[in-house]
């Protein structure tokens, strides 16, 4: 293929993202990983799949960065997972010291890359990948709203008892506990979910989407969610690899927008071949832009926290 997306990171959520990325053929894949054979071995595992699957994406497991050089794409998944009774914040010296490691190592072979970051906290990470890059800001993003826009569809859907495809959800701010669901945006094949459920039922629903992530630790034990962040990550390397114009929610660096200055934080946005391409901006509520706000506060602490590490 004529299209390259480096996944950074061989755990559940890097090999999850490598396989949809080959499955839909949507690029050949490298996996790179610091420990040794398991991305030969994942990379290996998911080749020998493909006359089953019937894709021909070339998939490469490796524990160096020269075979990402050139890449159209860089997903970064590396980093410590979650585990029970910790938050995002507390992985926030160590991976911002693997982040800022992978990017410094990455982006001089993918110069015109975009990259996508997973790792969390993520939008701190976002801004580790940011300044450790040199990159303009289009090309450097978050997956946050995606994951947390699909787990509200989820809930809707289990809900309402309707397909997926008829749900559309809509958040904002930043990946975490101050995360912002917005009902009003949010419907079911059109109708707006104030028309079919109780305020009380929503907010259980808002409620569960924030706690999303953490729900799943709970229940796993020993790791973190990774089936629908690599889903989500994909949908973003997508929209951008066809050049698809698609109106996602990401961690873009706003620069004014929403009135919010100089931070990384979770908002719809068009993407497309160039990265994010437009920052769409919606009319809020004094509510809603109350609670964007705060969220935005919440990670610009981090930020602080980052700097006074002078990593």
């Amino acid at each position: 293929m004529d299209r390259k997306v480096t996944v950074v990171g061989a755990g559940n959520v890097g090999a999850t993202a490598a396989q949809r990325l080959a499955e839909k053929e949507l690029a050949d894949v490298v996996l790179i990983d610091v420990v040794e054979g398991l991305p030969q071995g994942k990379a290996l595992d998911l080749q020998e799949a493909a006359p089953i699957e019937q894709h021909d994406a070339k998939l490469t497991g490796t524990n160096a960065y020269e075979a990402s050089k050139g890449s159209d794409i860089v997903i970064v998944t590396a980093g410590l997972p979650r585990k029970p009774g910790m938050s995002r914040d507390d992985l926030l010296s160590t991976n911002a010291k693997i982040a800022k490691s992978v990017i410094e190592q990455i982006a001089p072979l993918s110069p015109e890359a975009i990259l996508i970051i997973v790792s969390n906290p993520l939008d701190a990470m976002c801004h580790v990948a940011l300044d450790a890059s040199g990159f303009p800001k289009n090309r450097v993003m978050g997956m946050a709203g995606v994951l947390d826009s699909a787990r509200f569809r989820a809930f809707l859907a289990m809900e309402l008892e309707v397909s997926v495809e008829n749900t559309h959800a809509f958040v904002l701010g930043g990946h975490g506990d101050t995360m912002v669901p917005l009902p009003r945006f949010s419907t079911v094949s059109g109708i707006p979910v104030t028309e079919l459920l109780s305020q009380a039922r929503i907010d259980a629903l808002v409620e569960r989407t924030r706690n999303g992530g953490a729900e799943i630790v709970g229940l796993l034990k020993t790791g973190s969610a990774f089936y629908a962040p690599a889903s989500a990550a994909v949908e973003m390397a997508e929209a951008i690899l066809k050049d698809k114009k698609k109106i996602l929610p990401c961690a873009a660096y706003l620069e004014g927008e929403y009135g919010i200055q100089d931070l990384f934080i979770g908002v719809p946005v068009k993407l497309g071949r160039n990265g994010i391409e437009e920052v769409i901006e919606v009319k809020l509520t004094q509510e809603e832009d109350a609670a964007l706000q705060r969220s935005a506060e919440a990670v610009r602490e981090l930020v602080e926290t980052l700097k006074a590490m002078a990593l």
